[in-house]
């Protein structure tokens, strides 16, 4: 199955959205097909956004992913791109 880069980027002043939805969001994570996943930061360190990789059977897939997550349910998100992504390299 082929993966998919999931770039979100949070509305300015936010961060409370997030915290909010933070626990439903991880919970449900748990059961998806995330191949990795994490908050970016701003300049303080305070989360700002995500970058998930996802491995699902196609855009629809991918897109249908994003509609289900707590963060999009909430309205965390001011963007959101998928690509599909192919991995050359990982050193985690």
């Amino acid at each position: 199955m082929p993966l998919f880069a999931l770039t979100c980027l949070d509305k300015p002043g936010a961060l409370d959205v997030r915290m909010a939805a933070r626990q439903d969001h991880l919970a449900w994570a748990k059961d998806q097909p995330l191949k990795i996943g994490g908050p970016f930061l701003d300049e303080k360190g305070d989360m700002a956004g995500s970058l998930i990789i996802i491995e699902v059977a196609d855009l629809a897939a991918a897109k249908a992913f994003n509609a289900a997550d707590p963060y999009t349910k909430a309205g965390l998100w001011a963007s959101v791109e998928i690509r599909p992504f192919r991995l050359t390299i990982a050193k985690l």
